[in-house]
Protein backbone atom coordinates (compact mmCIF):
# COMPACT_ATOMS: atom_id res chain seq x y z
CA UNK A 1 0.00 0.00 0.00
CA UNK A 2 2.92 2.40 -0.07
CA UNK A 3 3.41 4.82 -2.75
CA UNK A 4 6.35 7.14 -3.73
CA UNK A 5 5.60 10.15 -1.82
CA UNK A 6 8.04 12.86 -2.48
CA UNK A 7 10.46 13.92 -4.61
CA UNK A 8 14.39 13.42 -3.82
CA UNK A 9 17.05 15.82 -3.41
CA UNK A 10 18.15 14.98 -7.42
CA UNK A 11 14.69 15.16 -8.15
CA UNK A 12 13.50 11.60 -8.83
CA UNK A 13 10.76 9.68 -7.08
CA UNK A 14 11.23 8.34 -3.71
CA UNK A 15 10.28 4.32 -3.56
CA UNK A 16 9.61 2.06 -0.86
CA UNK A 17 13.08 0.72 -1.78
CA UNK A 18 14.54 4.05 -0.74
CA UNK A 19 13.26 3.68 2.68
CA UNK A 20 14.77 0.07 3.66
CA UNK A 21 18.00 2.51 4.19
CA UNK A 22 16.17 3.74 7.41
CA UNK A 23 14.56 0.44 8.51
CA UNK A 24 16.18 -1.21 11.42
CA UNK A 25 18.19 -3.86 9.94
CA UNK A 26 16.32 -6.72 11.60
CA UNK A 27 13.64 -5.66 10.04
CA UNK A 28 14.79 -5.80 6.26
CA UNK A 29 13.59 -8.82 5.29
CA UNK A 30 10.61 -8.16 6.58
CA UNK A 31 10.06 -4.76 4.88
CA UNK A 32 10.94 -6.05 1.69
CA UNK A 33 8.32 -8.64 1.48
CA UNK A 34 5.67 -5.97 2.77
CA UNK A 35 6.78 -3.52 0.16
CA UNK A 36 6.24 -6.38 -2.34
CA UNK A 37 2.74 -7.46 -1.42
CA UNK A 38 2.28 -3.24 -1.06
CA UNK A 39 3.08 -3.16 -4.54
CA UNK A 40 0.79 -5.98 -5.48
CA UNK A 41 -2.00 -5.02 -3.74
CA UNK A 42 -2.40 -1.27 -4.23
CA UNK A 43 -4.02 1.41 -2.79
CA UNK A 44 -7.71 0.14 -1.15
CA UNK A 45 -10.79 1.33 -2.43
CA UNK A 46 -14.40 0.89 -2.78
CA UNK A 47 -13.55 -1.99 -6.24
CA UNK A 48 -11.47 -3.89 -3.97
CA UNK A 49 -12.92 -3.85 -0.19
CA UNK A 50 -14.25 -7.31 -0.77
CA UNK A 51 -11.09 -8.81 -2.02
CA UNK A 52 -9.36 -7.45 0.99
CA UNK A 53 -11.87 -9.48 2.79
CA UNK A 54 -11.51 -12.51 1.77
CA UNK A 55 -11.03 -15.14 4.64
CA UNK A 56 -7.46 -16.37 4.85
CA UNK A 57 -7.72 -19.16 7.54
CA UNK A 58 -4.56 -20.63 6.41
CA UNK A 59 -2.89 -17.34 8.21
CA UNK A 60 -4.87 -17.50 11.27
CA UNK A 61 -2.87 -18.63 14.73
CA UNK A 62 -3.50 -22.19 15.56
CA UNK A 63 -6.20 -22.00 18.51
CA UNK A 64 -5.13 -23.56 21.66
CA UNK A 65 -7.07 -26.67 22.75
CA UNK A 66 -6.66 -25.72 26.39
CA UNK A 67 -8.10 -22.19 26.34
CA UNK A 68 -11.86 -22.13 26.56
CA UNK A 69 -13.10 -19.83 23.34
CA UNK A 70 -16.96 -19.08 23.60
CA UNK A 71 -18.63 -17.05 20.79
CA UNK A 72 -21.14 -14.66 22.52
CA UNK A 73 -23.81 -11.87 21.15
CA UNK A 74 -24.36 -8.70 22.59
CA UNK A 75 -27.02 -6.48 22.83
CA UNK A 76 -26.40 -2.72 21.51
CA UNK A 77 -28.55 0.01 22.48
CA UNK A 78 -30.53 2.22 19.82
CA UNK A 79 -31.95 -0.75 18.07
CA UNK A 80 -28.50 -1.75 16.78
CA UNK A 81 -27.33 -5.15 15.79
CA UNK A 82 -26.30 -7.88 18.75
CA UNK A 83 -22.46 -7.48 18.48
CA UNK A 84 -20.54 -10.63 18.38
CA UNK A 85 -17.41 -11.22 20.42
CA UNK A 86 -14.99 -14.17 21.37
CA UNK A 87 -14.48 -14.64 25.39
CA UNK A 88 -11.54 -16.10 26.21
CA UNK A 89 -10.02 -18.24 28.99
CA UNK A 90 -13.07 -17.19 31.50
CA UNK A 91 -13.04 -19.36 34.82
CA UNK A 92 -16.21 -18.56 37.02
CA UNK A 93 -15.45 -18.02 40.51
CA UNK A 94 -11.77 -16.30 40.23
CA UNK A 95 -11.53 -12.80 39.58
CA UNK A 96 -8.57 -12.20 37.46
CA UNK A 97 -8.09 -9.16 35.37
CA UNK A 98 -9.55 -8.42 31.31
CA UNK A 99 -8.77 -7.51 28.47
CA UNK A 100 -11.21 -5.73 26.02
CA UNK A 101 -9.58 -5.88 22.72
CA UNK A 102 -10.69 -4.37 19.59
CA UNK A 103 -9.09 -5.89 15.98
CA UNK A 104 -6.88 -3.58 13.29
CA UNK A 105 -7.38 -3.11 9.46
CA UNK A 106 -7.92 0.36 8.99
CA UNK A 107 -11.56 0.21 9.88
CA UNK A 108 -12.11 -0.84 6.84
CA UNK A 109 -11.22 -4.90 7.01
CA UNK A 110 -10.02 -7.29 9.73
CA UNK A 111 -12.47 -9.74 11.95
CA UNK A 112 -12.13 -10.62 15.78
CA UNK A 113 -12.27 -14.40 14.37
CA UNK A 114 -8.62 -14.07 13.12
CA UNK A 115 -7.28 -13.49 15.80
CA UNK A 116 -8.92 -15.69 18.71
CA UNK A 117 -5.62 -18.38 18.37
CA UNK A 118 -3.09 -15.09 19.19
CA UNK A 119 -5.35 -13.99 21.99
CA UNK A 120 -5.28 -17.39 23.71
CA UNK A 121 -1.35 -17.85 24.08
CA UNK A 122 -1.68 -13.91 25.45
CA UNK A 123 -4.49 -14.53 27.98
CA UNK A 124 -2.87 -17.80 29.11
CA UNK A 125 0.75 -16.26 29.68
CA UNK A 126 -0.90 -13.30 31.22
CA UNK A 127 -3.78 -15.23 33.27
CA UNK A 128 -6.42 -12.95 32.27
CA UNK A 129 -9.64 -12.87 30.24
CA UNK A 130 -10.14 -11.90 26.94
CA UNK A 131 -12.82 -10.63 25.24
CA UNK A 132 -12.03 -9.58 21.63
CA UNK A 133 -14.95 -7.36 19.64
CA UNK A 134 -16.21 -7.96 16.04
CA UNK A 135 -17.23 -4.31 16.11
CA UNK A 136 -19.09 -2.99 12.45
CA UNK A 137 -16.85 -2.25 9.89
CA UNK A 138 -17.10 1.18 7.34
CA UNK A 139 -18.04 2.15 5.26
CA UNK A 140 -21.04 0.12 5.49
CA UNK A 141 -21.12 1.88 9.32
CA UNK A 142 -19.71 4.76 10.39
CA UNK A 143 -17.90 5.53 13.12
CA UNK A 144 -20.93 5.90 15.58
CA UNK A 145 -21.87 2.78 15.37
CA UNK A 146 -18.35 0.32 15.86
CA UNK A 147 -18.07 3.23 18.86
CA UNK A 148 -21.46 1.75 20.28
CA UNK A 149 -20.15 -2.16 19.30
CA UNK A 150 -17.15 -1.29 21.77
CA UNK A 151 -19.08 0.17 24.43
CA UNK A 152 -21.27 -2.49 24.69
CA UNK A 153 -18.58 -4.77 24.93
CA UNK A 154 -16.85 -2.92 27.58
CA UNK A 155 -19.99 -2.53 29.34
CA UNK A 156 -21.38 -6.26 29.19
CA UNK A 157 -17.91 -7.59 30.38
CA UNK A 158 -18.05 -4.69 33.79
CA UNK A 159 -21.75 -5.82 34.53
CA UNK A 160 -20.87 -9.76 33.78
CA UNK A 161 -17.46 -9.62 35.52
CA UNK A 162 -18.50 -12.43 38.22
CA UNK A 163 -19.80 -14.79 35.93
CA UNK A 164 -16.62 -14.44 33.69
CA UNK A 165 -14.46 -14.41 36.66
CA UNK A 166 -13.36 -11.03 36.23
CA UNK A 167 -12.32 -8.35 38.14
CA UNK A 168 -14.17 -5.30 37.67
CA UNK A 169 -11.64 -3.08 38.59
CA UNK A 170 -8.92 -4.68 36.19
CA UNK A 171 -10.01 -4.10 32.87
CA UNK A 172 -7.84 -2.60 30.36
CA UNK A 173 -8.51 -1.75 26.70
CA UNK A 174 -6.13 -3.02 24.12
CA UNK A 175 -5.93 -2.63 20.01
CA UNK A 176 -3.69 -2.43 17.06
CA UNK A 177 -3.81 0.39 14.32
CA UNK A 178 -7.81 1.13 13.61
CA UNK A 179 -7.89 -1.01 16.47
CA UNK A 180 -5.73 1.22 18.63
CA UNK A 181 -7.82 4.14 17.36
CA UNK A 182 -10.75 2.81 18.73
CA UNK A 183 -9.10 1.77 22.09
CA UNK A 184 -8.55 5.47 22.64
CA UNK A 185 -11.95 6.31 21.70
CA UNK A 186 -13.35 3.89 24.09
CA UNK A 187 -11.51 5.51 26.62
CA UNK A 188 -12.71 8.97 26.24
CA UNK A 189 -16.15 7.17 25.73
CA UNK A 190 -15.94 5.20 29.25
CA UNK A 191 -14.47 8.15 30.69
CA UNK A 192 -17.54 10.79 29.58
CA UNK A 193 -20.55 8.25 30.32
CA UNK A 194 -19.33 7.27 33.84
CA UNK A 195 -20.05 4.18 33.81
CA UNK A 196 -17.40 1.59 33.38
CA UNK A 197 -13.93 2.22 34.86
CA UNK A 198 -10.81 1.66 32.72
CA UNK A 199 -7.56 0.56 33.92
CA UNK A 200 -5.76 0.70 31.24
CA UNK A 201 -5.81 1.56 27.46
CA UNK A 202 -2.91 -0.16 25.51
CA UNK A 203 -2.43 1.74 22.02
CA UNK A 204 -0.26 -0.10 19.77
CA UNK A 205 0.19 1.77 16.50
CA UNK A 206 -3.14 3.62 17.24
CA UNK A 207 -4.83 5.29 14.17
CA UNK A 208 -5.87 8.70 16.02
CA UNK A 209 -6.12 11.42 13.65
CA UNK A 210 -7.84 11.67 10.33
CA UNK A 211 -5.76 14.56 9.27
CA UNK A 212 -2.59 12.45 8.91
CA UNK A 213 -2.15 11.96 5.21
CA UNK A 214 -5.30 14.52 3.97
CA UNK A 215 -3.90 17.89 5.41
CA UNK A 216 -0.87 16.87 6.94
CA UNK A 217 1.61 15.10 4.82
CA UNK A 218 4.48 13.10 7.03
CA UNK A 219 7.87 13.18 5.80
CA UNK A 220 9.50 10.75 4.16
CA UNK A 221 10.08 7.76 5.03
CA UNK A 222 7.10 7.90 7.23
CA UNK A 223 4.23 5.82 6.20
CA UNK A 224 6.87 4.47 3.17
CA UNK A 225 6.74 0.93 4.18
CA UNK A 226 2.99 -0.56 4.47
CA UNK A 227 0.13 1.24 5.84
CA UNK A 228 0.18 4.85 3.38
CA UNK A 229 -0.82 8.30 3.32
CA UNK A 230 -3.54 7.19 0.77
CA UNK A 231 -4.56 4.05 2.55
CA UNK A 232 -5.14 6.22 5.36
CA UNK A 233 -7.11 8.77 3.86
CA UNK A 234 -9.46 6.19 2.04
CA UNK A 235 -10.31 4.05 5.58
CA UNK A 236 -10.89 7.48 7.41
CA UNK A 237 -13.22 8.62 4.56
CA UNK A 238 -14.83 5.25 4.98
CA UNK A 239 -15.35 5.40 8.63
CA UNK A 240 -16.21 8.98 8.79
CA UNK A 241 -18.63 9.48 5.91
CA UNK A 242 -16.41 12.14 4.81
CA UNK A 243 -13.31 13.74 3.49
CA UNK A 244 -10.83 13.91 6.43
CA UNK A 245 -8.57 16.21 7.07
CA UNK A 246 -11.39 18.81 7.07
CA UNK A 247 -13.02 21.59 9.83
CA UNK A 248 -16.06 20.21 9.91
CA UNK A 249 -14.99 16.47 11.19
CA UNK A 250 -16.43 15.55 14.03
CA UNK A 251 -14.53 15.11 17.28
CA UNK A 252 -16.30 12.10 18.18
CA UNK A 253 -14.95 10.20 15.65
CA UNK A 254 -11.07 11.35 16.08
CA UNK A 255 -9.14 10.73 19.07
CA UNK A 256 -7.02 13.34 18.24
CA UNK A 257 -9.59 16.10 17.70
CA UNK A 258 -10.90 15.67 21.34
CA UNK A 259 -10.46 19.05 23.24
CA UNK A 260 -10.16 17.15 26.35
CA UNK A 261 -7.99 14.45 27.58
CA UNK A 262 -7.80 14.63 31.12
CA UNK A 263 -9.25 12.13 33.56
CA UNK A 264 -8.60 9.25 30.97
CA UNK A 265 -7.08 5.82 31.78
CA UNK A 266 -2.89 5.60 32.22
CA UNK A 267 -1.88 4.87 28.95
CA UNK A 268 0.97 2.70 26.89
CA UNK A 269 1.56 3.95 23.55
CA UNK A 270 3.62 1.55 21.24
CA UNK A 271 4.89 2.77 17.79
CA UNK A 272 7.40 2.29 15.23
CA UNK A 273 9.81 5.24 14.06
CA UNK A 274 8.86 4.81 10.26
CA UNK A 275 5.19 4.15 10.69
CA UNK A 276 2.95 6.32 9.13
CA UNK A 277 1.41 6.95 12.58
CA UNK A 278 4.46 7.83 14.27
CA UNK A 279 4.20 11.95 14.41
CA UNK A 280 0.26 11.39 15.80
CA UNK A 281 1.05 8.82 18.77
CA UNK A 282 3.42 10.67 20.15
CA UNK A 283 1.61 14.31 19.72
CA UNK A 284 -0.83 12.08 21.23
CA UNK A 285 1.31 10.47 24.05
CA UNK A 286 2.17 14.25 25.10
CA UNK A 287 -1.25 15.81 25.03
CA UNK A 288 -1.56 13.05 27.73
CA UNK A 289 1.08 13.78 29.71
CA UNK A 290 0.04 17.76 29.43
CA UNK A 291 -3.58 16.68 30.58
CA UNK A 292 -1.78 14.67 33.56
CA UNK A 293 -2.92 11.83 32.17
CA UNK A 294 -0.06 8.64 33.39
CA UNK A 295 1.09 7.87 29.66
CA UNK A 296 4.27 5.25 28.75
CA UNK A 297 5.54 5.54 25.28
CA UNK A 298 7.68 3.40 23.42
CA UNK A 299 9.29 3.93 19.67
CA UNK A 300 11.38 1.43 18.26
CA UNK A 301 13.64 2.77 16.43
CA UNK A 302 13.49 1.72 11.98
CA UNK A 303 10.00 -0.09 12.92
CA UNK A 304 7.08 0.13 9.88
CA UNK A 305 3.71 -0.36 10.80
CA UNK A 306 2.90 -3.89 12.16
CA UNK A 307 6.44 -5.03 12.50
CA UNK A 308 5.58 -7.17 15.50
CA UNK A 309 3.28 -8.89 13.88
CA UNK A 310 4.94 -9.73 10.39
CA UNK A 311 8.58 -10.12 12.09
CA UNK A 312 7.45 -11.63 15.50
CA UNK A 313 10.68 -13.33 15.89
CA UNK A 314 12.73 -10.45 16.01
CA UNK A 315 14.88 -8.81 18.70
CA UNK A 316 12.52 -5.15 17.58
CA UNK A 317 9.64 -7.02 17.83
CA UNK A 318 9.92 -8.84 21.03
CA UNK A 319 11.05 -5.69 22.85
CA UNK A 320 8.04 -4.30 21.46
CA UNK A 321 5.72 -7.36 22.82
CA UNK A 322 7.68 -7.75 26.12
CA UNK A 323 7.23 -3.96 27.17
CA UNK A 324 3.26 -3.96 25.85
CA UNK A 325 3.18 -7.58 28.19
CA UNK A 326 5.26 -5.34 31.16
CA UNK A 327 2.71 -2.46 31.07
CA UNK A 328 -0.49 -4.93 31.36
CA UNK A 329 1.51 -6.89 33.74
CA UNK A 330 1.85 -3.66 35.98
CA UNK A 331 -2.07 -2.56 35.54
CA UNK A 332 -2.58 -5.87 36.55
CA UNK A 333 -0.63 -5.65 39.75
CA UNK A 334 0.77 -9.45 38.96
CA UNK A 335 4.39 -8.55 38.54
CA UNK A 336 6.68 -5.92 39.62
CA UNK A 337 8.65 -5.10 36.69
Amino acid sequence: MARAAAGSATGGALTPGDALRYVNPALRPSAEMVARMSAEHGTPDDSTLAELRRPHPEFMPKRLPDVAVEERLIPVPGGAPAVKVFVINARAGSKRPAIVHMHGGGYIVGTAAFEVGKHQAVAKELDCVIVTVDYRLAPETRFTGSVEDNYAALKWVHDNAAALGVDPNRIAIMGESAGGGHAARLAITARDRGEVPVLLQVLIYPMLDDRTGSTVIPPFPLGSIGWDAPSNRYGWSSFLGMRPGGANVPAAGVPARVKDLGGLAPAFIGVGGIDLFVSEDVAYARRLIEAKVPCELLVIPGAYHGFDVVAADTAPARQFTKAKFDALRRAFGNSDV
